[in-house]
């Protein structure tokens, strides 16, 4: 079960994917974190931000739609009050962040490797202000400028990138990212979606649109992992609606190293403990 994923040791293939399992606390309550490979915590900002106005979740067929707008209490807070909480566990740490500029992630990444983070996943599925809002991870240039910044500041800790599936050909951004210096990728980040309540024909989400996760996504991921496996020698994390061994076991034929556990974790708090039992049984 254990694996060397761009340098760092992972005593088993399954993490939990950013945003689904906030900081840890609640579902430390529940199980031990050190039975994880890793756990990516909840997106980090340079600032504190309060998110998008309610309701920011629907529902949906086999999924989920969120829009929470990446509320978090900024990267320092977490550093000091969240950090040392999850150092209390042995599993890998892997931070979460976005910023609006290539200066913005480069000082975020800056705190989080000095901070000895284990390492940096970086969310390129955010508005880059200098070009009207455009997301840097819809653009090979954008995407590889952000990894660059990145990679300057990272020091010994890995830098991952993470991927929106929200494009016309995946593989070429992550091949910028790729050529840009990123250790590892992971893919998929949530596709774009919206509901609307048939009373009010308004969209049910405040923001109007979300992004859509669960299991209704889990065969655009595959194929997205499997396109970029099949296209660049650096280590993936794949993710996108993973809630069972036998899809994790998918992800890691269609080419990934790694796996992250999400939205299935809403349903069940232990899916991810169960999934690790399960790979391991099959080693055995």
């Amino acid at each position: 079960m254990g694996i060397d994923f761009a340098g760092v040791q992972f005593k088993n293939r399954v993490t939990l994917a950013s945003g689904t399992c906030g900081f840890g606390r609640e579902l430390a309550e529940l199980f031990d974190l050190s039975l994880l490979g890793g756990i990516c915590a909840k997106g980090l900002t340079l600032n504190p931000r309060i998110g998008n106005p309610p309701p920011r979740i629907a529902e949906t067929p086999l999924g989920m739609l969120n829009s929470v707008g990446l509320q978090n209490p900024g990267v320092d807070a977490f550093i000091r009050e969240e950090l040392p909480f999850l150092r209390q566990f042995d599993t890998n740490i892997i931070a979460n962040f976005s910023g609006s500029s290539p200066e913005e992630f480069a000082e975020i990444a800056a705190k989080l490797a000095g901070a000895g983070i284990d390492m940096l996943e970086v969310n390129i599925s955010c508005p880059n202000v200098k070009a009207e809002g455009m997301l840097f991870g819809t653009s090979p240039d954008a995407a590889a400028e952000v990894t660059a910044a990145v990679k300057r500041v990272a020091g010994s800790v890995p830098v991952m990138v993470k991927l929106t599936p929200n494009v016309t050909d995946i593989v070429q951004i992550a091949l910028a990212c790729k050529d840009a210096g990123a250790d590892a990728l992971s893919l998929i980040n949530t596709l774009l979606g919206m509901r609307f309540d048939l009373k009010s024909g308004k969209p049910i989400l405040a923001n109007g649109t979300g992004g859509l996760s669960g299991p209704a996504i889990f065969p655009v991921a595959l194929r997205m992992v499997y396109q970029v496996a099949n296209s660049v020698n650096i280590p993936i994390l794949g993710l996108g609606g993973i809630s069972s061994a036998n899809d994790a076991r998918e992800m890691l034929i269609a080419g990934a190293k790694l796996i992250g556990v999400g939205t299935a974790m809403f349903r069940d708090p232990l899916i991810a403990v169960k999934i690790i039992e399960e790979l391991g049984k099959n080693e055995h």
